[in-house]
């Protein structure tokens, strides 16, 4: 909880520090490590239940495009709650359809979601096609705000994620990921500890969504419905530590960090050293930062 707190308190804090001439790149490089972060938060909830899901994407898609659709009628907090509504409401539909699925079935059925949801946006006239949609800025542009709105957002899913990993539902979710015949012997409505997970998976990421489109000012398909951001939400858990929540915290910070460090030192050619290092960390770390942690504490 320590760790929690002090990573959060760095982050209110630090457009406030004196940072010099690094600061508005340092600002903008925030935004996205908070909602790469809490979009790994948000796919961890899941994952506690033993589900692969490949859908965050979609989730993530969904938010950015009914920031993008709504925000110039209602305003910035009306468009990102509906944007992350819309989100849990497909959640809803795949998981009330897929989530008797187990393992490999229920990721191919998830990841087939996202494709359905990114053929249509590049369908359909209102979503501006593959040209995409411009989007306002976050209240009228106020410099701060997507800066903010990203820490929100975080703070959010370190909510969700401390409660599951601090209530009975940690247990009701511990008991499908290992075994779902015992959990529905123990009494376990493994269905509906599943679909409540997703739900509160998919809320967090559709708000990452739609802070993604206020920073970015455009969206489109290709960019929103992104496997990319399905493999981004999961690469961070597995590499700082599945299943808590200061793992995905260490994973965002280090993984995120590192992408930019590399594309500042090396630009052309950053991603290979990147996917080089993470193939070493599964290798050699394979319960992550979280379980290094754990075996120097002995």
């Amino acid at each position: 909880m320590r760790g929690v707190v002090l990573f959060l308190l760095v982050f209110v804090l630090l457009p406030f520090l004196p940072l010099g001439v690094w600061r508005a790149y340092l600002l903008d490089a925030g935004v996205f490590l908070l909602l790469y972060t809490a979009l790994a938060l948000s796919w961890d909830l899941v994952a506690r239940t033993g589900q692969l899901s490949l859908a965050h994407g979609a989730f993530f898609g969904l938010g950015a495009y009914g920031v993008g659709l709504l925000e110039p009628h209602v305003g910035t907090l009306p468009a990102l709650l509906s944007g992350s509504l819309l989100a849990g409401l497909s959640a809803l539909l795949l998981g009330s359809v897929t989530l008797r699925l187990h393992g490999l079935y229920f990721a191919i059925a998830s990841l087939a979601f996202s494709e359905v949801l990114r053929t249509l946006a590049l369908k359909l006239p209102f979503t501006g096609g593959p040209i995409g949609l411009p989007v306002p800025p976050a209240f009228g542009g106020a410099p701060l705000a997507p800066y903010y709105l990203a820490f929100a957002v975080l703070a959010v899913a370190v909510g969700l994620s401390l409660w599951a990993e601090h209530s009975p539902f940690r247990l009701a979710q511990a008991a499908c990921r290992q075994s779902e015949p015992v959990a529905r012997v123990l009494g376990v409505r493994v269905v509906r500890v599943k679909l409540l997970s997703l739900l509160l998976g998919s809320l967090v990421a559709g708000l990452a969504g739609g802070v993604y489109a206020m920073k970015a000012l455009f969206i489109n398909p290709y960019e929103a419905f992104s496997l990319g951001r399905a493999v981004e939400a999961l690469v961070i858990p597995i590499f700082g530590g599945l299943y808590t929540t200061l793992g995905p915290l260490l994973g965002g910070v280090v993984l995120v960090g590192l992408e930019q460090v590399l594309r500042l030192w090396i630009q052309e050619g950053y991603l290979v050293v990147y996917g080089a290092i993470l193939i070493l960390a599964i290798l050699f770390l394979p319960r992550g930062l979280m379980g290094l942690w754990r075996r120097r504490r002995g």
